[in-house]
């Protein structure tokens, strides 16, 4: 990397909340700075579960015009977000409608229309992706019934919606199409028979630039308007595997936040019946990797408990649960019950396989529960795959967690390293920083040096 310090702005957005992230490359590290934080969720509205997508790109220049202020000299923008959901515009350009969140339940029949035309096999076939009935495939599906859809021009993924706004160029960045089971997991490329009729954005590759910022952009944020946006892994997951401390190949990740995404890294995809009957998907990662993993549960059961319990303090209630003896209840993570809003500790309570009668005691199953997925699911991509890990990385949210880290370091019988915790948006500054000269060029070079700084946490069996 380059002793001169560079500046990258990393547009970072999750299913809870996101940020605008400033990244100073300089002498062979990335510092990062946190500019602009703001809320993210669903609201009901027209019936279904939707985004205020227009509120997240209002919040997207505030963030902006952040940076701007405190970092003048910014080198490009990369944005990432969460996957699968999706914006119709028309041929004017114009969003139609808010988005759906994947959360709606609008797919149980749009599954089975799809599952008629074309049985689960042959679609893991061509697209490696485990099943989950949220997929963009299922979501479109329902969407033709939608008065919308004979409207729609354009179907933009919602990073490539954002890069859309600030640029007005269209375009599909690969890691995020992989996402939505209608890209052949073999060639990179649109699937003829499933996207036919979907009108798609070109694809684009990671590290690519999509285009320099609007005039409105610029006078909206004080960025020059030479300033690009720069195609990073704009699936947030792809981002945060860049961002591994890894070194050599035997390793395995659990990027851990809302939801967990357990698995290993590899040359190409692995699309045995196994694969597909224990729900493994593979996609897309930087330079043409893939990522082998399942998509489990995640502390969104927590987030979810939290927020009913209201007032409830979260470190005290983690002691609480430390100090709780080993061998309690657990639930299956992976229960679709779980995946809407609402009232969660009873849905847990509900599921778990001995009483809960205590905040500290659901605190402590959830805990536990994700544990045993992250011990199970590592195990089977072994299995799987024929490739042996000694080390698992879990980054993002989770990785703050101790009690989580030790309690999968335990369980898996593996070392655990917990760190970087905001590895998607280290991993969105670093894939930007050598497009543009400021990092080295390739993956193992730049996880070298992340392998060597002081903010991972090692936990043994």
């Amino acid at each position: 990397m380059s002793s001169v310090a560079k500046v990258f702005g990393a547009v970072d957005i999750g299913a809870s909340g996101g940020r605008v992230v400033a990244g100073v490359v300089a002498a062979g590290r990335v510092t990062l700075h946190v500019v602009h934080r703001f809320p993210n969720g669903v609201v009901e509205r027209d019936g279904h579960l939707r985004w205020d997508f227009t509120g997240l790109y209002r919040e997207v220049l505030t963030g902006l015009r952040a940076l701007a202020s405190g970092f003048p000299e910014v080198v490009s923008i990369g944005i990432d977000t969460w996957a699968v959901d999706y914006g119709l515009l028309d041929e004017d350009g114009v969003l139609l409608a808010e988005p759906v969140a994947y959360r709606d339940g609008r797919t149980a029949e749009a599954v089975r229309r799809v599952h008629a035309r074309v049985p689960p096999e042959a679609l893991y076939e061509v697209n490696g992706l485990q099943f989950l009935p949220f997929t963009t495939l299922y979501q479109l599906e329902a969407e033709r019934s939608s008065p919308l859809w004979d409207k729609a021009a354009h179907v933009v993924l919602l990073p490539d919606l954002l890069a859309y706004w600030l640029t007005g160029e269209l375009r599909t960045e690969l890691t995020n199409a992989s996402t939505t089971g209608l890209l052949d997991v073999r060639t990179r490329t649109w699937a003829a028979d499933l996207a036919a009729d979907v009108p798609f954005p070109p694809l684009q590759e990671p590290g690519e630039v999509r285009g320099l910022l609007r005039p409105e952009v610029v006078a909206a944020t004080g960025l020059p308007s030479t300033t690009p946006v720069t195609s990073v892994g704009s699936h947030d997951t792809a981002s945060a595997v860049v961002a591994l401390p890894a070194e050599g190949s035997r390793f395995a990740y659990v990027s851990s936040g809302t939801w967990s995404l357990v698995g290993v890294e590899l040359p190409g995809p692995v699309l045995s019946a196994r694969a597909r009957e224990l729900n493994f998907t593979n996609e897309g990662g930087v330079d043409g990797r893939t990522r082998f993993l399942r998509n489990v549960g995640g502390l969104w059961l927590l987030q979810e408990s939290l927020r009913e319990w209201g007032d409830a303090d979260l470190p005290t209630l983690l002691a609480e649960a430390e100090a709780l003896p080993p061998g309690g209840p657990t639930v299956d993570v992976d229960d679709p019950a779980f995946i809407p809003p609402g009232d969660m500790p009873n849905r847990i309570a509900a599921a778990a396989t001995g009483p809960l009668r205590t905040p500290a005691e659901t605190v402590r199953c959830v805990l536990d529960s994700l544990a045993v997925a992250y011990a199970r699911t590592v195990d089977q991509a072994v299995a799987l795959t024929g490739r042996d890990v000694d080390v698992i990385h879990v980054v993002g949210g989770g990785s703050r967690n101790d009690l989580l880290c030790r309690l999968t370091a335990t369980l898996s019988g593996r070392r655990v390293t917990a760190g970087p915790t905001e590895a998607t948006a280290l991993g969105n500054v670093l894939v930007q920083a050598r497009a543009h000269g400021a990092a080295p060029a390739t993956l193992e070079a730049i996880r070298a040096d992340l392998a060597t700084t002081e903010h991972i946490r090692h936990h043994t069996p």
